[in-house]
């Protein structure tokens, strides 16, 4: 699996610093490694591959970003989320991800349409949606199920925070303290199917250098990239990411 050419390595050092990059920075830019590495890998061995690299990144992430967190956007979305990865790993025994992630893609790309719509549908309807349980709900099976089967929920993520109406620190922050639950969660299910293993955890550790400077980068472009941009940013590659799931 990991017989590489020197341009495959490059490539995947190139990833390795795009994780670190997200988790500290744009976190939907994800999306992109997720794509990179099922181009590289079979697709449901990458899944399995990626996921101790965005543990490290996430890792970095909650450190770096400890006291910009809003807990009460997390604790209301935990128990949908659960849901979600149990039904994706129930999927994953009997379907193939390539399958499903074409409606995970169709529905991140609706909701886009709706948040940017949403200053036109009148402003009671602006007000309730962040407070809405059955938004809460949808975004929590959805992300749950979309990180379980692909490392995908990077796009519904996006929206849930952007919703929420967070500044970019509190946005990497509560998104940081997200992903790090939901993969450590996924860890023991990814290791029961047999897609984390002793060898690909080997592969994992020489890239964990990659991660950080990645991350340190992250760090600096967020402190001085304007809100809005980073708003446009984040729901640019979201979309991208969806597009990609549609694709497959």
């Amino acid at each position: 699996m990991f017989d590489l050419t020197v341009m495959e390595w490059i490539i995947i050092i190139f990833s390795a610093l795009l994780i670190g990059f997200a988790k500290a920075g744009v976190a939907s830019m994800g999306i992109l490694v997720v794509t990179i590495f099922m181009m590289l890998f079979p697709a449901r061995e990458s899944i399995g591959i990626l996921l101790p690299l965005l543990i490290v990144g996430d890792l970095f992430a909650v450190i770096y970003y400890r006291r910009n967190v809003v807990w009460r956007y997390l604790f209301s979305l935990v128990p949908w989320v659960l849901i979600g990865i149990l039904l994706g790993y129930g999927v994953l025994f009997f379907i193939s991800s390539s399958q499903l992630k074409p409606l995970i893609g169709v529905l991140v790309l609706a909701l886009i349409v709706l948040h940017i719509s949403r200053e036109k549908m009148g402003e009671r309807f602006v007000e309730l949606l962040p407070e809405s349980r059955l938004f809460t709900f949808l975004m929590g099976i959805t992300a749950g199920f979309a990180t379980m089967i692909g490392n995908a929920a990077g796009g519904v993520m996006a929206i849930y925070l952007i919703v929420k109406g967070l500044p970019k620190k509190e946005f990497v922050g509560t998104g940081a303290w997200f992903f790090l639950f939901v993969n450590l969660v996924k860890l023991p299910f990814y290791l029961s199917l047999g897609i984390v293993t002793w060898e690909t955890l080997s592969f994992n550790s020489k890239l964990i250098p990659a991660i950080i400077i990645g991350a340190l980068i992250g760090v600096k472009v967020i402190k001085i990239m304007p809100q809005k941009v980073f708003q446009v940013l984040v729901l640019v590659f979201a979309a991208l990411g969806a597009i990609r799931l549609i694709m497959g």
